[in-house]
């Protein structure tokens, strides 16, 4: 039987090239965005590719719906083989400096970092816990690691996000469900990031320079930590 990997805040770059990479193992694949056109067109796309998706409708900001949308996939695929939350917010929700942080700056963060992963690990793990397999996979950025003003309120926020799936792996372990971080400090190709730096290069700080990768080679990245299983994080394009 076929496994499935649900997508949670499927996109153009990070989801595209994951979804295509699983795909060709055999992975049947969940779309879940809140847009239901760009989703659909998603699926079309993975289609001319081979790739078995369908799409799934949702807002991640709120806990109901994550829940909603974990019992529609297992309703329409069975059970969830591999998760992964790679939603990410438009760079217009960024605080330009630390100073500038307040309460309302960290909503945007909290909501689609933090509590999100928090609902779809809740909704999914115990499921897999029961069956004895399963994964877990979340995604990061660069300004956690390597501190970026002008991304000041994300990388709090991704502070947190980072402990709580240490925490996670540390809970899980023995269980049969592997929990993996990417932390990703590249421009994603065919990402709305991306296309956002390319219309508007004044977005990025002078003199900081981002790596750039497909989103293929992500995906590739995100199928190396589920079969090799051997670190719980996994760090991309960082400055040395």
């Amino acid at each position: 039987m076929s496994k499935t990997i649900a997508i949670f805040g499927f996109g153009p770059g990070l989801g595209m090239g994951t979804a295509r990479r699983f795909g060709r193992e055999g992975f049947r694949v969940a779309v879940i965005g809140r847009d239901e056109a760009r989703a659909r067109a998603h699926v079309a796309a993975l289609a001319e590719d081979g790739v078995v998706a369908e799409a799934f409708v949702a807002d991640l900001t709120g806990e109901a719906d994550v829940g909603r949308v974990v019992d529609e996939v297992a309703a329409r695929f069975g059970p969830i083989d591999v998760a992964l939350h790679s939603a990410a917010a438009d760079m217009s929700a960024r605080s330009a400096s630390t100073l500038e942080v307040d309460v309302a700056a960290l909503r945007v963060p909290l909501e689609l970092k933090l509590y999100s992963p928090i609902w779809m690990t809740r909704a999914i793990a115990p499921a897999m816990i029961e069956r004895g397999e399963g994964a877990l996979l979340f995604s990061s950025g660069l300004s956690e690691h390597h501190p970026q003003p002008y991304l000041a309120n994300f990388g709090v926020i991704l502070a947190a996000q980072r402990q709580y799936v240490r925490q996670l792996d540390l809970e899980l372990r023995g269980t049969g469900v592997y929990v993996g971080l990417l932390n990703i400090g590249v421009l994603i190709g065919g990402s709305r990031a991306q296309i956002s730096v390319d219309e508007h290069p004044e977005l990025i700080p002078p003199g900081l320079e981002l790596t750039r990768m497909t989103n293929d080679e992500l995906g590739e990245q995100y199928w190396r930590l589920y079969t090799e299983r051997d670190t719980v994080e996994l760090d991309i394009g960082f400055p040395d």
